[in-house]
């Protein structure tokens, strides 16, 4: 089968497509045939070596199949079914994956393999950073970074379903159209204005209940800025770059903050946890709380193209691999 393998960290150019032998699924493993690929930013870090693999390896988390064969001790799925994952092992860039039956999740009918493959790990992302993470009220005032890409096409469009007054920022004109498209009550463009005094002139001087920052570095010391007394900043990714060091005194106790640090695995260690928030998950793509709308789909081959787009910041939305 095509694989896209990596045998050292580094650019896109290090993406590189090789035909590798798949094997048979183990006792409790099925065999899937990927019909979607999902492309997250995630992929970037394991592809740079800021969250270390062991090398060689491949590449991806995400993708929506069919199960082609079971282990002899699968209980859970059939050959036949439909099935989206968002989690190691690590190889979702193939046009065939082995995985554990036990990270696997069901995908309805009415969700498509394209959706299924981008709504899994953003919407799972969604879902604990909204309820979990920070528990969302109605009337919760939130500032939410980066509200133009793929996971704020899911999140920001979810709070405003949960009665929250959602502030998005972007970093050019086209993308505060899609933010606005996507749920932002307000949309800042932090190229062309300061985020912290925006926020400050919406919602006045310490005003917002939580940070939902996926951006870091370049974000952190304003996003403490504009918490209220005892707000929560939820910092859950690095695309600006890692926030690898916090002063307790001015960062967190000046205002008695909640700071956390999630990922997915947290969220989704228990496989009824797992299976809970997905549901949560495709219910409400099926209900509309947000619509899913692909920005661009590549084929296996232009894997590193697609990287490249997605590090540029090009993409305006959730985009696929089609292998």
């Amino acid at each position: 089968m095509k694989s896209i393998q990596i045998n050292k960290f580094g650019g896109p150019e290090v993406l590189v497509i090789q035909d590798v032998q798949i094997g048979k699924p183990g006792p409790k493993e099925v065999l899937i045939k990927n019909l979607s690929i999902g492309l997250n930013f995630i992929d970037v870090y394991h592809r740079t070596g800021l969250y270390p693999i062991p090398l060689p390896s491949g590449i991806g988390l995400e993708a929506c199949g069919v199960i082609e064969e079971v282990g002899s001790e699968v209980k859970l799925f059939k050959v036949g079914d439909r099935v989206a994952h968002a989690s190691m092992p690590i190889g979702a860039y193939s046009e065939k994956q082995i995985m554990p039956e036990e990270k696997l999740v069901s995908v309805p009918n009415d969700v498509s393999d394209e959706v299924a493959s981008c709504v899994t790990l953003k919407g799972i992302t969604a879902e604990y950073l909204l309820h979990r993470a920070y528990p969302l009220k109605k009337g919760d005032k939130v500032l939410y970074h980066a509200a133009a890409g793929g996971l704020g096409q899911i999140l920001c469009p979810w709070a405003n379903a949960l009665g929250a007054e959602v502030i998005g920022t972007v970093g050019s004109k086209i993308k505060e159209e899609i933010a606005k498209k996507n749920g932002c009550h307000h949309v800042i463009n932090y190229s062309e204005k300061n985020f912290v005094e925006e926020v400050e002139r919406i919602v006045g001087k310490n005003g917002i209940d939580v940070v939902y920052d996926g951006v870091g570095i370049k974000t952190f010391k304003g996003s403490i800025e504009t918490l209220k007394i005892r707000g929560m900043m939820v910092a859950f990714g690095n695309a600006s770059g890692y926030v690898d060091t916090i002063d307790v005194k001015k960062d967190i106790n000046a205002k008695g903050l909640f700071f956390t640090r999630p990922s997915i695995a947290h969220y989704t260690i228990k496989r009824d946890e797992l299976v809970e928030s997905a549901k949560k998950v495709f219910e409400a793509v099926v209900s509309k709380k947000f619509k899913i709308e692909i920005s661009k789909k590549y084929s296996l081959k232009d894997a590193a193209q697609a990287h490249k787009d997605l590090e540029a910041r090009l993409l305006t939305g959730p985009a696929v691999i089609i292998p």
